[in-house]
């Protein structure tokens, strides 16, 4: 299996309060992963890490075998910023845009890693820009303000603005928060068609563990900032994992549309109702 995304013994923390330690994770290229576990468990910090957004305490993150988050010794050449927004796009948890910023003009950012001082907007710009309006369904909104639309016209804004930068990498925090059911298939649809299309790597963080054994090839399973559990879906989403890492008694069972594994929740209420 190659992968595009490698860590080597990451730390990460906010100030002095660790938030992963010592992990060590490997995301397959050309394929989809889904990043699961409880609310806490470090996901979206390790999202932030993957992105160079969060500068490790230790450790190392490799994108194609290449180094981009540790310290350089002095005259040794390293990837810019702006070299890796070129190769990883990333949609954050919860973005916050400048008062007034239309739709259009916010997903006309997503096309800064790929601009000069010499050259400020091109027809790449307006192509990639148009398209990833279109794909998300934003062209109608597209001269909206931002702050007048509903959250998931916000969401589906901020997803237009990743895919903007044409990235061969997409990094994404919650990208079904705020959407109704409906739209949160049209948005996964989208992520795994882009995938089987283009052969795009997509790394997604989802509370859904359902949606995410139907749309991702690779889970990791994560838990107080270690990872629990990587592998396929069929691999990974057990009974115990469920228990353990959820605190939640379940039954997996084939999903009778896709056949992928489909978590079933066995609350009290059921339990009560059973005896």
């Amino acid at each position: 299996m190659k992968t595009v995304l490698t860590t080597r013994n990451l730390t990460l923390a906010y100030d002095r309060t660790t938030i992963i330690n010592d992990l060590n994770v490997e995301i397959p290229a050309h394929q989809i992963t889904a990043l699961v576990g409880p609310n806490g468990c470090g996901k979206s910090t390790l999202l932030k890490g993957l992105a160079r957004l969060l500068k490790p305490k230790s450790g190392t993150v490799y994108l194609d075998g290449v180094a981009i988050s540790k310290r350089y010794p002095r005259g040794v050449a390293q990837r810019s910023t702006k070299d890796v927004a070129k190769r990883l796009g990333l949609l954050p948890q919860s973005p916050v845009a400048p008062e007034g910023l239309t739709v259009r003009e916010l997903v006309a950012q997503g096309r800064y890693p790929h601009q000069s001082w010499f050259q400020q907007w091109s027809k790449d710009d307006e192509q990639f820009t148009t398209q990833a309006l279109e794909i998300t369904g934003m062209m109608e909104l597209s001269d909206r303000p931002l702050d007048s639309l509903s959250g998931g016209q916000r969401q589906r804004a901020w997803i237009a603005m990743a895919l903007a930068q044409n990235t061969e990498i997409l990094l994404l925090d919650e990208p079904t928060t705020f959407l109704d059911l409906a739209h949160q298939i049209e948005v996964l649809d989208l992520l795994y068609d882009l995938n089987q299309s283009q052969g795009r790597t997509v790394v997604m963080v989802l509370h859904d563990l359902n949606q995410a054994c139907r749309y991702a090839d690779h889970l990791v399973v994560m838990r107080q900032g270690h990872i629990y559990a990587q592998g396929t879906p069929n691999a990974v989403m057990t009974e115990a994992m469920v228990s353990e890492v959820f605190s939640l008694k379940s039954r997996i069972v084939p999903d009778p549309i896709t056949a992928t594994p489909m978590c079933i929740p066995v609350t009290r209420r059921w339990l009560r109702m059973s005896t």
